[in-house]
């Protein structure tokens, strides 16, 4: 059995206002045990950030930042930075997202940039990686996730989270099969390895997204290199989000 503490993080995208963020926090708080197997984050949208956080204060949840900008600070409308979301209460952060790169055109180069200024802020990065259809069908999964990984090489702290999301899958209702996505997790332990050495490689926790639900997320975390998800659509209900974290909690006991 792994000693990887696995991780079910909700990332709510461009949904909810303040109330009904409030009110689905504090859900999840009251659902959970004190002291859970499982590590449990929410990532809001950034106007909510700050008021999520201060009402799960001393609960068993942790608040991360959807997106960051790689400088410090500046004139850079729109964006945020690293340091306001730690004042803001969060202690991590999405990088790379997909739809970051492609709604936004985030390249390999910008994401690493990204992935070095969460570090040097001390937040703790969960970095998303996967294939478009296209790329699949192409068969060229395998090679997108290797230049995915390897562009952070150099910058990521040892704490990376890895998140692998098969664009084709993310809010489609496609899931990646078990078998799957255990391929996809299996290469990225092996490349870790290769680019860090064996021991981070083992500690390293490689989380999947992509239409995530209570159905499927038992199959999934049966898999030896899944330690964990990142949900959409379903981390906006309580019930179907507790239902994941409590699959989670279930793999490690």
């Amino acid at each position: 059995m792994s000693c990887r503490v696995p991780i079910a993080a909700g990332n709510w995208k461009m949904n909810l206002r303040r109330d009904q963020a409030l009110a689905l926090a504090e859900g999840l708080a009251r659902g959970l045990a004190p002291q859970g197997a499982v590590e449990v984050l929410l990532f809001p949208a950034h106007p909510l950030v700050e008021v999520v956080a201060a009402a799960l204060r001393g609960r068993p949840l942790e608040v991360g930042g959807q997106d960051l900008h790689p400088e410090e600070w500046g004139a850079h409308t729109g964006d945020v930075s690293a340091w306001q979301l730690v004042d803001s209460g969060c202690t991590w952060v999405l990088v790379g997202h997909s739809e970051r790169r492609s709604d936004h055109a985030e390249g390999d180069e910008l994401v690493a940039a990204k992935v070095a200024r969460a570090a040097d802020a001390g937040l703790l990065p969960i970095l998303c990686l996967g294939e478009t259809l296209a790329e699949r069908q192409q068969e060229r999964t395998l090679e997108v996730l290797d230049r995915q990984l390897t562009a952070v090489a150099d910058v990521a702290p040892t704490e990376l989270v890895v998140a692998y999301e098969p664009v084709w899958a993310i809010g489609t209702g496609e899931t990646a099969s078990p078998e799957q996505a255990q391929a996809a997790h299996e290469f990225l332990r092996t490349r870790a390895g290769e680019l860090w050495g064996a021991t981070r490689a083992d500690q390293l926790r490689l989380l999947y997204g992509g239409s995530v639900k209570p159905d499927n997320a038992p199959d999934l975390i049966r898999c030896e290199d899944i330690d964990g998800f990142l949900v959409g659509g379903a981390s906006l209900d309580a019930e179907k989000f507790l239902a994941i974290i409590h699959a989670c909690g279930a793999s490690a006991a």
